[in-house]
């Protein structure tokens, strides 16, 4: 992947204002103390994919309520990793353009899993600017998100993007396997 020397805007728009779609975010978002726990991780994991299909047919003309559901659900950390092992070489671009609609669309509180999404894809295309000005949104979000830290330390220890992707990919199969056979 190579950098595009063009400039990405991740600044909110109106909708991640909106009451309507903040409430529906908010009836997405998981209690990690929900007896139903892993059925809910279920359905946002199966929610990313959905949406990511919707992506690839319709771009931002996504149903609103999938994308409610998706950004909600990823406010559990399992189906945060689920997603980020999601994408490969051929939907690079199609979760390029959906992590990037959701960081600009998600309501505060619900900003940073989904701007550390979009920082992985930056990283992996070797834009680092747009990394780290994502990872600054997720800080603004929530400054004690424990991923927003770990992925500074990752980029900052000049660890190669192919490694950090290698190793991405290598995991999404065990928490593939703890959502859906859990």
């Amino acid at each position: 992947m190579t950098t595009e020397n063009t400039y990405v805007s991740i600044t909110a728009l109106a909708l991640a204002t909106d009451p309507e779609f903040i409430e529906s975010v908010n009836t997405f978002a998981l209690p990690v103390d929900s007896p139903d726990l892993n059925l809910l991780q279920r359905d946002g994991a199966t929610a990313v994919i959905d949406l990511a299909m919707q992506f690839a047919d319709r771009g931002y003309n996504c149903d609103v309520e999938l994308m409610s559901q998706v950004i909600g659900r990823l406010s559990d950390i399992q189906v945060r990793d689920f997603a980020m092992g999601t994408h490969n070489a051929e939907t690079f671009d199609t979760y390029w353009n959906m992590w990037l609609y959701l960081v600009r669309i998600a309501p505060d509180g619900f900003v940073a899993p989904v701007a550390c999404l979009f920082a992985t894809l930056a990283y992996e295309r070797g834009d680092n600017e747009l990394a780290y000005r994502a990872l600054d949104r997720a800080t603004v979000d929530d400054p004690k998100y424990a991923l927003t830290i770990l992925l500074r330390r990752v980029f900052g220890s000049g660890w190669p993007a192919a490694a950090f992707a290698a190793m991405r990919l290598e995991l999404h199969p065990k928490v593939t396997a703890g959502i859906f056979e859990g």
